[in-house]
């Protein structure tokens, strides 16, 4: 391809002669997000591909995104466009580390946040997302829970439960390397700045926040704030579509970095190539999927 907008303009044609959507989250690139069809978070997009009549869904996030869209959309082709997009934190625990959990804790029951891979999910009760964690954690009968793998947002969950929290272990890198001296540091700079941060940071950046949500609820925190300049503690990705929703607004990220290298894999290149080819393709083996769709069912009834 000779320039970007011939690029586009090749993976546009693409998209339509094969019926394919394109979906990216947050974080993803500028030029990712310019091109694709959906852009949100993790459940919606998944969302996203369950309801659309695409037969291809072209998923730029991270692997345990694809397979999620797999889960909801099994009769769809979903492609990653690099097949070395993953999740550390989703790397953090296996579906045989939940049964050990299990037999250690047999009352308890086990929730797994979103960012976890399809056999592990198979192995929960309930999938939850970072916006609605607490509500599922409280929807179910157990009073003693497993919260896995984010041990992060499972300290936030504690906070706002009465129910017994048991935390694996886990974190996104990403978003624990931030500190609290880190955040006095910018907040002493712009001190009328309100704080928003994402609940998979340390309890004590989360604790001296003025907002705590996922990076949609973020969206719709900016929205429908009267102020005029935001701190953002979350990836630094967030800031593109934070912009192109309040383009009169200013947004000071916490620290610089707040940068995933797994979301920054994908290209427009990658994209065309994936879809060219309809390869790498995400298939999560049936027999997984079902008892993660439970999971995941359970999610999308709280």
């Amino acid at each position: 391809m000779k320039d970007k907008q011939e690029l586009k303009n090749a993976i546009n044609k693409l998209k339509k002669d094969k019926n394919a959507i394109i979906l990216a989250h947050n974080y993803q690139i500028e030029e990712v997000q310019d091109i694709a069809d959906f852009i949100g978070d993790s459940y919606d997009l998944s969302r996203q591909a369950a309801s659309s009549n695409a037969d291809i869904i072209v998923f730029c996030g991270v692997h345990f995104m694809a397979e999620t869209a797999n889960i909801l959309s099994p009769n769809k082709i979903v492609i990653l466009p690099d097949k070395e997009a993953g999740c550390p934190m989703a790397d953090t625990i296996k579906a045989s580390d939940v049964r050990k959990m299990r037999s250690k804790y047999p009352d308890a029951a086990v929730v797994c946040y979103i960012n976890t891979s399809a056999a592990v999910k198979a192995e929960c009760e309930a999938c939850c997302t970072s916006a609605n964690a607490v509500k599922i954690v409280n929807s179910l009968p157990q009073e003693k829970i497993i919260f896995l793998p984010d041990k992060n947002l499972g300290n936030y969950v504690k906070e706002n439960t009465a129910k017994e929290i048991i935390l694996w272990d886990g974190c996104c890198h990403i978003h624990d390397r931030t500190t609290i001296e880190e955040l006095r540091k910018v907040q002493a700079k712009y001190p009328d700045a309100p704080i928003v941060v994402h609940p998979e940071c340390n309890s004590e950046v989360v604790n001296e926040a003025d907002f705590v949500g996922g990076t949609n609820a973020m969206m719709s925190y900016v929205k429908e704030s009267n102020m005029k300049r935001f701190i953002i503690g979350t990836e630094v990705g967030m800031l593109y579509p934070l912009k192109n929703q309040s383009p009169e607004k200013d947004f000071i990220i916490l620290t610089d970095r707040f940068i995933c290298p797994d979301m920054k894999l994908i290209t427009l290149e990658k994209i065309y190539d994936s879809l060219k080819n309809l390869q790498p393709q995400i298939i999560v083996p049936p027999e997984i999927a079902k008892k993660a769709l439970k999971a995941v069912n359970k999610m999308l009834e709280v």
